[in-house]
């Protein structure tokens, strides 16, 4: 057999493992996904309860500083009430960056840098106006091989995040807070919109306030008004016990699922940016199989063609 064939024979082969090797991966990143979105649909009734109610405390005034007493601390040693909600001059801007800790997902990390950079350059913040959190391999490595200001970085979050992973990030970025490392908080994360669509997004997630907590609202959780405006109603508690201690309890809860939502969100984009990825790689393979061997099979039979009119042309000339 030629050499030509030889080569294009070797290539048919290498392409059908690849493409069994992609095709595993898409399987197993297809499964991760099912698994977290069933995960995260009963996570959701739980953040929704949640939110809504610090959305009542932030209309009937809770939240507003004057109301509470800054100087009472968290049951939960972990994150203290005073930290959340501390509004102070913004001299440095603290950025929770959610990333992967692997490749083969597409354009999921790249995306997600190059947004977290724009949003930089957009708000005009320099080097010394910003401090970064990675949650994620990639965007850790990328930060500092440019020798931006990583804070913190946490490598090795689960396919379907546990709460207990995200308490130990909430404690150390809320330990900063207080710290003064930073004045306010973002997340960025990738939205999962559908298994071929994410979107970018940058919450605003410290210092909690009254003014704060529409921001963090997913952009689809608009209420449409009706034509004719209600009568604004301003709504009053009686608590019992106190505000203080409601808050103690509250607060550290809806910082937590702020992040811990952002991270399932995040690693949902993730596993399904993954699956799209290896799907096309799989499909980009059967197309070159489909390739090599036409081209195979015609060489193959020019090369059989030639043969015989080399044998039939010897025949003659015996005759």
């Amino acid at each position: 057999m030629p050499a030509a064939l030889n080569e294009v024979k070797r290539r048919i082969s290498s392409t059908q493992k690849t493409s069994q090797i992609t095709t595993a991966m898409q399987m197993v990143s297809t499964s991760k996904l099912s698994q977290i979105q069933r995960h995260t649909s009963g996570y959701q009734v739980y953040a929704s309860k949640v939110e809504s109610v610090v959305t009542h405390l932030a209309a009937s005034h809770l939240l507003d500083s004057g109301n509470v007493d800054m100087s009472s601390t968290s049951k939960n040693d972990d994150v203290p009430v005073s930290g959340l909600m501390t509004q102070r001059p913004v001299k440095k801007t603290g950025l929770l960056v959610v990333t992967s800790d692997r490749g083969l997902v597409g354009s999921y990390n790249s995306n997600i840098i190059k947004s977290t950079n724009d949003f930089i350059n957009e708000h005009g913040k320099t080097p010394d106006d910003y401090v970064i959190m990675a949650v994620g391999g990639m965007g850790a490595d990328f930060f500092k091989k440019r020798g931006m200001n990583v804070a913190y970085e946490y490598r090795g979050v689960s396919d379907v995040p546990t709460f207990v992973e995200v308490r130990e990030i909430v404690k150390t970025v809320t330990a900063m807070y207080n710290n003064e490392v930073f004045d306010e908080l973002y997340v960025c994360y990738s939205h999962f919109v559908n298994r071929l669509t994410s979107r970018f997004r940058s919450t605003r997630m410290l210092p909690i306030t009254g003014d704060t907590i529409e921001d963090t609202k997913p952009d689809g959780d608009e209420v449409v008004q009706p034509k004719t405006a209600p009568i604004s109603i301003t709504p009053e508690y009686e608590l019992e016990p106190s505000a203080e201690e409601i808050l103690q309890v509250v607060l550290p809860q809806y910082a937590e699922s702020l992040v811990y939502g952002a991270i399932l969100d995040g690693k949902t984009s993730e596993h399904a940016s993954s699956a799209t990825a290896m799907q096309t790689a799989s499909d980009n393979a059967h197309d070159l199989i489909d390739s090599l061997s036409l081209q195979y099979n015609r060489a193959r039979q020019s090369a059989i063609t030639t043969e015989i009119t080399e044998i039939t042309g010897g025949q003659a000339a015996l005759e």
